[in-house]
């Protein structure tokens, strides 16, 4: 006779409601009594079908009961026991179709800063190109920006939006071109009936009055780069002779918050051990300031360097991303706007059921651009001869892509295969892989823990949302 066992999920509850994260599907799941009795009698031990039925039977219907059986076994939240040795989860490796339709091109125009952060992944121990010494030009040329937009255009298949990015060192240090290549990219999109929309990360301390009119002018999202009020922003974000940046950028970000008022401006932080007060920083950013998007990263390093976030520096960062987490439920809940992106993006990502062979999407619809036209996975390996896919004047490589794809599917991270929240984070960064183990197909199992507990606040926040404010997560539908 089969039994019954129950299938991988990991449960959590919110507004007074049981959820499963169905880990193959990335589907939530609501228990109603029926289904959460039937899941509870399976918790210690598994039951043939008709057992199963009968040790609940006596508190629901028998067609209800039924019903509800078959349900958990169609979304595989109950399944039929394989014989001991249970096998592992079946991830079946599958490497995308190509060639694959590129999204996003990551337009490096310059790898040189006016600043010299000293946990900079580009300029830092950890760097991987020699951004002083190599054989990459320090400025990107007119003709391989137009070129980069040219590839992007080629490969981008029916995709009838696409998106440039622009990317440094310090972005605004070659804005000549960036000027001109988004004018050129305008127009070849609409020769072919496309839209491009474009964004840029910059340090800020650049940004002039006709700068602003320009971004403003041609609705261009921008990120900031910025660790939070003064003493934080000035510990380790500062010109190279040592001055601190917060007095600089101030005005000119207040500028550019006042004037660009079609699309969010977001800030970026880097946590470091000693830039980690994640609710002061977001709320002088916010409340302050002005931005209204905030989103915090740790900092990619080698675990050796004084700024890298140790164990306790992960376990506060969690604590503190719970506490702003719940902030922005209770106003999400209340129908109003929350800037803490990192949630934002994980509720998208729960909401239309990501599941993830790969942690993002770098050589697969994004690339990056170097400034000598090299193309790379992303922007932060563009100039890397090891992780080079091409080329603006030879196309992409799709040779060298496929052998990336096919090394980097989840399938070939076993560490990866039992960890429920596999769906939403694949093994982690590449770039962060490499610079901690030195190879972009290690999974990064150093922040596991706080990506378990991360996923699960962001579930529980979903399940929230779901029950109190269901309207709020329609704006994920699109």
């Amino acid at each position: 006779m089969s039994l019954l066992g129950l299938g991988e999920f990991h449960a959590f509850g919110a507004a007074g409601q049981r959820f499963l994260y169905l880990v193959p599907s990335a589907a939530v799941f609501a228990l109603d009594d029926p289904a959460a009795a039937l899941i509870d009698a399976l918790d210690t031990h598994n039951l043939s079908r008709d057992d199963l039925l009968a040790a609940v039977a006596p508190r629901f219907p028998d067609a209800a009961l039924d019903e509800t059986l078959t349900e958990l076994e169609q979304v595989r939240a109950v399944g039929p026991v394989a014989a001991p040795p249970a096998p592992m989860p079946t991830i079946i490796p599958m490497t995308p179709l190509t060639p694959f339709p590129l999204t996003t091109m990551v337009l490096n125009v310059t790898n040189q800063c006016n600043l010299s952060c000293a946990y900079c992944y580009e300029y830092s121990e950890d760097k991987i190109v020699d951004t002083t010494n190599g054989a990459q030009p320090k400025f990107m040329s007119d003709e391989t920006a137009r070129q980069s937009v040219d590839l992007l255009f080629r490969e981008s298949g029916d995709n009838a939006v696409v998106h440039v990015s622009f990317f440094g060192g310090e972005t605004l240090m070659n804005f000549p071109v960036l000027s001109r290549v988004v004018p050129y990219a305008r127009e070849q999109a609409a020769a072919r009936g496309k839209r491009v929309e474009f964004n840029l990360t910059t340090n800020a301390t650049l940004l002039t009055s006709e700068m602003i009119g320009f971004l403003v002018d041609h609705d261009i999202s921008v990120t900031v780069s910025i660790d939070g009020p003064r003493e934080m922003q000035n510990r380790f974000r500062v010109f190279h002779d040592g001055r601190g940046t917060y007095d600089v950028l101030l005005p000119r970000v207040r500028e550019l918050l006042r004037r660009h008022r079609s699309r969010p401006i977001g800030a970026r932080v880097t946590l470091t051990s000693q830039v980690n007060d994640i609710l002061g920083i977001y709320h002088h950013l916010t409340d302050e300031i002005g931005f209204q998007e905030v989103g915090f990263a740790p900092v990619t390093t080698s675990p050796g360097r004084d700024y890298a976030l140790g164990e306790s520096g992960f376990d506060q960062m969690v604590a503190e991303f719970k506490v702003l987490a719940d902030e922005f439920l209770e106003t999400a809940v209340a129908g109003r706007h929350h800037g803490f992106s990192n949630v934002t993006e994980t509720l998208e990502e729960i909401h239309k059921g990501v599941s993830k062979a790969y942690p993002c999407g770098a050589g697969l619809g994004l690339m990056g651009v170097s400034t000598g036209g090299d193309v790379a996975l992303c922007h932060r390996f563009a100039g890397s001869d090891e992780h080079k896919l091409g080329s603006v004047t030879d196309g992409i490589d799709r040779n060298a892509q496929v052998a990336f794809l096919e090394r980097h599917h989840l399938a070939n991270k076993t560490d990866c295969h039992t960890c429920w929240a596999r769906p939403l984070c694949s093994g982690g960064c590449y770039h962060e892989a490499h610079t901690r183990y030195g190879t972009t197909t290690h999974p990064n199992l150093h922040y596991c823990d706080w990506i378990r507990e991360w996923t699960d606040i962001c579930l529980r926040i979903y399940g929230e949302l779901a029950e109190r404010n269901p309207g709020f997560l329609t704006r994920f539908d699109s």
